[in-house]
């Protein structure tokens, strides 16, 4: 996406990268919108800071906002797992987080009457990126909304570290390497 450049036309929640922490940003902030990925933005302030906008405060920005619906649509499949999971971008990569190769498991087992337990290790790019927990959230909430998911666990984890060889050929060609 190219970048463009807007006033925010009222105070958002945003979250700040690489930290994770969570703050607002008035009214009438110039940002640029350096990414919009999946149903969240990645804006960059004139003082040089980058922030994460969920896509439910896209009005904001003057865009239409993200409608978060059920994916009620056909039957489960382990596929709509992994297609789900291909939703959730990294918000300083463009690339979503299995070609990035930062899902290291996925276990989607049975529970009671034909519902699902699916339960995910995943990394980041660096240990120390405060984005973990906002990244992990992400795919919680994206999960739970599959038919018959009752149960979503979603883990952290740094072993194996994650190095640029876990990323797919399509991540790798999509960003030069």
């Amino acid at each position: 996406m190219s970048t463009n450049q807007t006033n925010l036309s009222r105070t958002v929640e945003v979250i700040e990268i690489p930290s994770g922490y969570v703050s607002t940003l008035a009214e009438g902030t110039p940002v640029r919108i350096m990414q919009s990925r999946g149903d969240s933005y990645t804006v960059w302030t004139d003082y040089g800071q980058m922030f994460r906008i969920d896509g439910k405060d896209a009005d904001a920005l003057g865009l239409q906002a993200s409608e978060t619906t059920s994916q009620d649509v056909g039957e489960f499949s382990d596929q709509m797992v992994w297609d789900v999971l291909k939703t959730v971008y990294d918000p300083e990569i463009p690339v979503n987080i299995v070609d990035l190769g930062l899902i290291y498991s996925c276990k989607v087992t049975p529970v009671e009457q034909g519902s699902r337990k699916v339960e995910v290790q995943m990394s980041m790019t660096a240990p120390g990126c405060g984005m973990g927990n906002v990244l992990k959230a992400d795919v919680e909430g994206k999960l739970s909304r599959l038919p018959s998911v009752k149960e979503v666990h979603v883990e952290v984890v740094f072993d194996p570290p994650w190095d640029m060889s876990r990323m797919s050929e399509a991540a790798r060609l999509q960003l030069g390497f």
